[in-house]
């Protein structure tokens, strides 16, 4: 089978790598050709010209895309030069609608679009860990599955088409609470003061540990958030769940952690720090305890 991948950002990069590793990725795509011809200089991966070619010359092709709007121009791009049985893996985050629209113009050209989002950040990508949620056509998921094994250590099929985005938003809700939680009680921790680094080093430990407080929390009470995932990225992922809570809801609904953070996003998008990591939060929770 030949696999195409497209969009070589933070997390298509590192997914792209662990294919190509594992001699599974015979072409890659990305909009900045630049950085698709570091990744042929470093791998030796063939570089398509165009998106139609890499999509007339693959039987499985893997996105990684940021937006609904983008995903619905590769796609474009592709129709008309896909192979009948072609298996579109997109692990973007994107709406539900936009995935069940897609899918059903791609069914017509007997093409299956998977929606497969996924978790475990930048690390995972990198590492070949993550951890991945897929809606869609079933038979089609176990076709590909041990291609897709290269980049996860689990794949669940959640059901029908957009049932992975609809999980994903789940994570999305979860990890800002995270993020809320966790940036909030190490600005205590600090306003305690209390040291910092034996403070993440004990409560990982315990019952509250966690992902994001063992892989951020040093890094965030030092005043470092590079990026593994950004804040804008977060922002646009909980922009989704509340418009998915508004569509299915007959009353006015909220999300009180979802509507939480995405202020506090936005106050830091306007203070410039939206390409910044998530766990940029810190800053905010630490003004909290600053004496005016």
């Amino acid at each position: 089978m030949k696999v195409g991948f497209i969009g070589l950002g933070a997390m298509g990069y590192g997914m792209a790598v662990n294919l190509q590793k594992a001699g599974l990725l015979n072409f890659i795509w990305n909009r900045n050709t630049e950085t698709s011809n570091k990744f042929k200089a470093e791998h030796g991966t063939t570089v398509s010209a165009t998106i139609a070619e890499l999509a007339s010359q693959s039987d499985m092709i893997i996105t990684s895309i940021s937006a609904d709007d983008d995903l619905r121009e590769i796609i474009l791009a592709m129709a008309a030069s896909l192979n009948k049985d072609t298996v579109i893996v997109d692990t973007s985050t994107v709406s539900v609608n936009t995935i069940k629209a897609l899918a059903s113009e791609l069914a017509l050209r007997n093409v299956s679009l998977l929606d497969a989002p996924v978790s475990g950040g930048v690390e995972g990508a990198h590492n070949g860990s993550l951890v991945m949620m897929v809606g869609g056509d079933q038979p089609a998921l176990k076709k590909v599955k041990s291609i897709l094994e290269a980049i996860t250590s689990k794949i669940t099929w959640m059901g029908e088409s957009g049932a992975g985005q609809a999980t994903k938003a789940v994570n999305q809700i979860m990890a800002a609470g995270i993020n809320q939680a966790v940036t909030e009680a190490l600005a205590f921790a600090e306003a305690m003061q209390l040291p910092l680094d034996d403070v993440i080093d004990v409560i990982s430990n315990g019952a509250a540990g966690n992902w994001f407080l063992q892989h951020r929390g040093n890094s965030m009470v030092q005043g470092t958030f590079d990026p593994g995932f950004k804040i804008d990225l977060h922002k646009k992922d909980l922009d989704l769940c509340r418009d998915m809570i508004e569509e299915v809801s007959t009353t006015d609904m909220r999300l009180p952690i979802v509507e939480m953070t995405r202020l506090h996003y936005e106050r830091l998008q306007k203070s410039g720090f939206g390409e910044e990591d998530i766990s940029a939060l810190y800053r905010l929770k630490r003004e909290m305890f600053i004496s005016n």
